[in-house]
């Protein structure tokens, strides 16, 4: 190589280090931010999780005290000054439907009503106030209450059925019951519980259990 090559040469790598100096000193703190921003990114990341770990066991442990707690009315008041938000507030109403009627419906109700909640709080907020009803609610208003329960695909479909068959049977429509609960024994979904308790009910009301 001739001393005019090699001088070309460095002239080339000086002209190419001044560039990138000057770009390092232009562009160089978008490199800054980017890593604070992956860095501070990460580590309130971290921060989240820690808190919502922390805010989950200060929840249960105030749900585990509360639940031992023996006098019913006691253990409500209790339940009722924990602090929650979203599904936490319907883990808490169901915690609360309990011996208290009125309290019960209150809660259930609650979880019904808000439209946020996934289904399976909502419609097993809806099974349970169904199966709290006595004579005075009429069929119509049970029907209702479970028509979101027994739509194909919801989680708690077949015990809605059973409990549309009970709530047949108090407002006096034997064969409307019997038919539902034959039904059920046919119905892949239902448990091995639940057909037992509808064969009995079958062979109570005289009717004979068709083979599942």
């Amino acid at each position: 190589m001739s001393d005019t090559d090699s001088f070309i040469d460095e002239v080339s790598e000086e002209v190419r280090r001044d560039k990138l100096y000057s770009m390092m000193r232009r562009y160089g703190w978008i490199a800054v931010v980017a890593v604070v921003a992956v860095v501070g990114g990460a580590a309130y990341n971290e921060w989240r999780k820690a808190s919502e770990r922390t805010a989950a066991q200060a929840f249960g442990d105030a749900i585990l005290e509360a639940e031992g707690i023996e006098d019913p009315q006691e253990r409500i008041a209790a339940l009722q000054a924990v602090a929650g938000a979203g599904e936490q507030n319907a883990v808490l109403n169901l915690l609360m439907s309990g011996d208290d009627v009125e309290v019960s419906a209150d809660a259930l109700g609650q979880i019904a009503a808000d439209a946020s909640l996934p289904n399976h709080f909502r419609h097993l907020a809806m099974l349970r106030l169904a199966q709290m009803q006595d004579d005075a609610v009429s069929l119509d208003e049970v029907r209702s209450l479970l028509a979101p329960v027994v739509v194909a695909g919801a989680p708690y479909r077949v015990l809605g059925e059973e409990a549309l068959a009970l709530a047949e049977l108090r407002a006096g429509d034997k064969e409307a019951a019997v038919s539902r609960l034959q039904s059920l024994l046919l119905d892949d979904e239902a448990t091995t519980a639940l057909r037992r308790r509808a064969t009995q009910l079958i062979v109570a009301l005289g009717g004979t259990p068709e083979a599942s």
